[in-house]
């Protein structure tokens, strides 16, 4: 049987009206819960103030357990409490996302509580609050290397940790991470070639192209294979274009030592993808050295 309009309209305005007391009822429940947590602020009952940041902790309200608890850990100084207040700060803030925050606290925990009861995890979260807020590998990398400090410095405490798989995973991506910084940095000075801007200092472009990605393979021995042929690659192309740009004094010896950087790359990788390039680099030089 089909439905009159009057029919569609009484359903309509039946839904409206749920909507709406769903609506109101939230807004009440917000409000008393707003309320609510105005009063616990106020309140001057420390207990009351502890209890409630830690419900609201455990509720996940992060942001207002941190507000209290940020209180709570001055006021508490040399009672019980103190030392469970000022981890469950570390934690709401690194669960809120405030990495940089996060991090002040956890080791803030572990240098004053070094025997405390959550001294290991506290090690572990104040290095992996900086293992979140690292930056693109363009930026500057100290919090990179100060989380690598932290995660080692945390595997010489707990050798046995049940965190230390977890932690060496990090670890390796922090690694990656600085090694990509690097290569971003060699590639750079390769793009730049002959281009005389940025070396006021005297130099070139290649040879700092080739300082930096020998640095970076002896600094970062464990990096990928793959990264580290492109390293490799790098510098041979480096003093490959290094010899064509140099005074006569000088390209013959270049050119010998390109020669000999190519012999050593092809040792280290017979079946690499850039034999090609190589070949004719190493090709191309010999071809000046016999004619000397």
């Amino acid at each position: 049987m089909q439905k009159s309009p009057l029919f569609h309209n009484f359903a309509n305005q039946l839904y409206n009206m749920k909507r709406i007391l769903f609506l109101l009822s939230g807004t009440l429940l917000l409000l008393a819960s707003c309320n609510q947590y105005n009063n616990v602020l106020k309140t001057a009952d420390y207990d009351y103030k502890y209890e409630a940041a830690k419900e609201y902790f455990v509720k996940g309200q992060y942001a207002r357990a941190a507000t209290l608890l940020t209180d709570m850990v001055t006021l508490m100084k040399g009672t019980l409490r103190a030392e469970e207040s000022l981890y469950m700060l570390g934690m709401a803030e690194f669960c809120s996302g405030n990495y940089d925050v996060a991090y002040t606290y956890f080791k803030k925990y572990y240098q004053s509580y070094p025997k405390g009861k959550y001294v290991e995890y506290a090690r572990f979260y104040a290095g992996r609050s900086l293992y979140e807020s690292v930056p693109d590998t363009r930026l500057d990398q100290s919090n990179t290397m100060a989380a690598v400090r932290e995660f080692q410095d945390f595997l010489d405490y707990y050798p046995y940790t049940s965190l230390k798989e977890r932690t060496q995973e990090m670890i390796f991506a922090l690694q990656d991470k600085m090694v990509e910084k690097e290569y971003d940095a060699a590639q750079l000075y390769y793009n730049l070639g002959t281009y005389m801007g940025n070396c006021s200092y005297g130099g070139s472009n290649y040879e700092a192209c080739i300082v930096t990605a020998r640095n970076a393979l002896l600094d970062f021995p464990y990096a990928s294979p793959q990264r580290r042929e492109d390293f490799s690659i790098m510098i041979l192309r480096a003093k490959f274009h290094l010899a064509q740009q140099s005074v006569e004094s000088k390209r013959l010896e270049r050119y010998r030592d390109t020669i000999d950087e190519y012999y050593g790359f092809v040792n280290e990788y017979p079946e690499s993808k850039y034999m090609k390039d190589a070949q004719r680099i190493f090709a191309q030089s010999e071809k000046v050295v016999n004619k000397k």
